[in-house]
């Protein structure tokens, strides 16, 4: 993999939303509040439960988030689709962490399962990424991966084929 290690802080991480550490036209995280990390403590290119690269990250719940008070008054619950995103976001990541060039964008997922929520008594999200797939040819950057996110250790969503590509136009 490129020169990078293998967890992040939460600075770097706002590093990578300015477009600052990947270099300017690749792989770049949301800025916040849509940024749904507050630190990756592992990434790899070999890892994971397929030997094709992983990343393991953890967000941590707030009473004060600002999704909260929009979703839904008097009944606060994250969203499912910011779950999702935060493991699409993980996923484009990886690939700019590989140093593979482009912008990341979402290409779709498999199949999305919600058996639990995030309420504001949460204390910590943990999101993780196992690639199926991750190929750079002369016209396609791509990963494929599954996913799963844990609520303070419960696994509250599941996601298989997650595709997020790389794009340098």
């Amino acid at each position: 993999m490129a020169d990078f290690p293998t967890s992040f802080d939460k600075e770097a991480l706002l590093q990578c939303a300015r477009g600052e550490l990947f270099g300017p036209g690749n792989a770049q995280l949301p800025a916040p509040p849509m940024l749904m990390m507050d630190r990756i403590t592992e990434i790899s290119g070999d890892g994971g439960l397929h030997g094709k690269g992983h990343v393991v990250a953890e967000f941590d719940i707030t009473p004060d988030l600002w999704f909260f008070d929009c979703h839904f008054p008097g009944n606060p619950i994250m969203p499912g689709c910011l779950g999702l995103d935060g493991l699409w976001q993980l996923t484009g990541f990886n690939l700019g962490w590989r140093g593979w060039q482009g912008r990341g964008y979402a290409l779709g997922v498999g199949e999305v399962k919600l058996t639990g929520m995030v309420r504001p008594d949460r204390k910590l999200l943990t999101y993780k990424v196992d690639f199926t797939k991750a190929l750079q040819t002369r016209r396609l950057t791509m990963g494929v991966a599954n996913g799963i996110v844990e609520a303070d250790g419960e696994v509250i969503y599941q996601v298989t084929d997650m595709k997020v590509a790389l794009s340098e136009s």
